[in-house]
């Protein structure tokens, strides 16, 4: 709309004038003003949409939604999650094992009486809650050590996940004195820094 109030006025002025040489030098002067504004210094440059362009527009997030990113990518939310896949994870994992397990529902007093099915299934649930209850804390560690040493350092990379798996292998090998603790610390800081390995 300023450049066609400009051009108007430009050709106002050019019927204004009588003489030929006033309507040359004022077509001249508001040429090099739209000049001007289209390539010179006045020029603005044009906001387009992120639709127009070929990108997705990104609405004003609120508050509600800011609080609710925050408290997912919190350690505690992390960890919380990590514990319940961990749960999920480990029962699935010691149900399985018990179902391969020849041994299951036996017992070593009587090793000739045929189990029950009841048996079966009272001792595939035992080492599946057992499996389960290992797997949730060790997940909520690693997590949650992880998610604290990189807020620590400010850098989301594989060093993160080695430090989280050795401080994590390292406490729980502790409980059975300084060698394994060592030990431990070294085996899930190497398993650790594999799984980085595979899954960057």
């Amino acid at each position: 709309m300023h450049l066609l109030s400009l051009a108007v006025m430009a050709a106002a002025g050019s019927k204004g004038s009588n003489s030929s040489e006033a309507s040359f030098e004022a077509s001249t002067l508001q040429y090099s003003l739209i000049l001007d504004h289209l390539v010179g210094e006045k020029r603005r440059p044009r906001e387009l949409p992120a639709g127009v362009t070929g990108g997705l527009p990104s609405p004003q997030k609120s508050d509600e939604q800011k609080m609710i990113e925050r408290g997912m990518e919190s350690c505690a939310f992390k960890a919380a999650l990590a514990c319940v896949g961990g749960f999920v994870l480990g029962g699935a994992f010691g149900i399985f094992t018990a179902g391969i397990d020849t041994n299951v529902g036996f017992d070593p007093k009587d090793p000739l009486r045929t189990p029950t099915a009841k048996e079966v299934l009272r001792d595939m649930g035992q080492r599946g809650m057992s499996y389960a209850k290992n797997f949730a804390i060790v997940g909520a560690m690693f997590s949650c050590t992880e998610c604290l040493i990189e807020s620590y350092r400010g850098k989301s990379d594989w060093k993160n996940a080695v430090l989280s798996g050795c401080v994590t292998g390292g406490a729980i090998g502790f409980r059975a004195g300084l060698k394994a603790g060592v030990i431990g610390c070294g085996g899930f800081a190497a398993f650790s820094a594999a799984i980085e390995y595979y899954l960057r």
